[in-house]
């Protein structure tokens, strides 16, 4: 039987460091900003194995798609399981790019799924030239699994790299689906536009996002996929109902809560988001005989990579000890298949001052490396 493979992203979910710039997430929502109201009439039974009509009306409404397209999951992660369960047998071809979350690699794997990887890379700008899918593409393909924006990198796919795409897989695999995390979509910065969810695309699209990262609600476990295949929505509900029956009731009235409140609730985050990066896009700056990076277009993460110059492959190994001492944590590259000098960097989650401080910490870690000053 296949296992999930253990990754060290897992620490995440541990102790907290002072200076934590590993997370993925927007600032935290807390009970209190959801509570405007009695909900002592709330009933705690079963709610329904699609979701809840109104939740999913109003994820419909974000995304531009009809509410009985909609399945609400236990968070993302539990879509993109369920998608890879469904779709993928044991020697079925499956199809993403590296760097990548790792849970939605292991889910692949867990199936005993054939995955072929296409590597993005750090000097490209981790941007998807569609042509270099298509020798990976075959009729046995049953999956192609992608994120946009992106995660460690926040680099979004363009609308129309997401129709070539989709152009080359009904010539090279006409059968198979297209995977999209879109967790990240809203997560624009400032005034930035939204780009709009590809869910409405075509029969062939699935789109999956939660409210865990920029909505800030990672605990009450909510997320979704989108499919406008009847017979693929179908036996999605149906897997749904043999891993968690249901939702939690509670958890899907306070995720109504912030659908009917979503555009204050992330205009204030989209403005912090804008803040952090250019906050990071100043650090980088200042400490460019050390770190380069690839400006996320989207999200509350980027990559960030230590130059050769500065740091050798030892010198890489014995800084995350030095960051560890200086009470930062950062998310390793290996985590997600990029070399160790690669990092993922979150500047969505801390406050402006926790930021800096942070940022600072980082700096007097390098000159602790005897780099000079940072």
């Amino acid at each position: 039987m296949t296992r999930f493979a253990p990754n060290a992203i897992m620490s995440l979910v541990g102790e907290t460091p002072p200076h934590d710039l590993g997370e993925s997430v927007s600032p935290e929502l807390h009970l209190g900003d959801l509570l405007s109201g009695d909900l002592s009439d709330l009933s705690l039974g079963y709610g329904t194995a699609a979701g809840d009509p109104a939740l999913r009306a109003a994820i419909a409404t974000s995304n531009g798609v009809d509410a009985d397209e909609v399945v609400v999951t236990v968070g993302g992660m539990h879509s993109i399981f369920l998608i890879a369960f469904l779709l993928c047998s044991p020697g079925d071809e499956a199809v993403t790019v590296s760097p990548l979350f790792p849970m939605s690699r292991n889910a692949l794997d867990a199936m005993g799924a054939d995955v072929r990887v296409l590597p993005l890379t750090f000097e490209d700008g981790y941007r998807l030239d569609p042509a270099r899918l298509r020798p990976l593409l075959t009729p046995a393909t049953k999956l192609v699994s992608l994120a946009s924006p992106q995660n460690p990198s926040g680099v979004a796919f363009s609308p129309d790299t997401v129709r070539e795409v989709l152009a080359i897989m009904a010539t090279q695999c006409p059968a198979a689906y297209l995977l999209l995390d879109e967790t990240y979509r809203e997560a624009a910065y400032g005034s930035d536009q939204v780009t709009a969810s590809a869910a409405g695309l075509n029969d062939r699209v699935i789109s999956v996002a939660s409210l865990s990262k920029c909505h800030g609600a990672a605990g009450l476990r909510i997320g979704w996929t989108i499919t406008r295949d009847p017979k693929l929505r179908e036996s999605l509900v149906l897997a749904k109902f043999n891993t968690v029956v249901t939702c939690s009731s509670v958890s899907e009235t306070l995720a109504l809560r912030i659908f009917q409140n979503l555009e204050n609730i992330l205009a204030s985050r989209r403005q912090s988001l804008s803040t952090g990066l250019a906050m990071v896009e100043q650090w980088v700056a200042e400490n460019a005989a050390f770190v380069e990076w690839v400006r996320p277009d989207a999200g509350a993460i980027c990559c960030v990579r230590l130059k050769p110059a500065a740091f050798d492959d030892k010198a890489v190994e014995s800084f995350y000890q030095t960051l560890q001492d200086h009470g930062v944590r950062v998310a390793n590259g290996t985590w997600f298949g990029e070399p160790a000098r690669v990092f993922r960097l979150g500047f969505g989650f801390l406050a402006e001052p926790e930021l800096k401080a942070a940022l600072d910490a980082f700096s007097a870690a390098l000159r602790d490396r005897g780099f000079g000053e940072a």
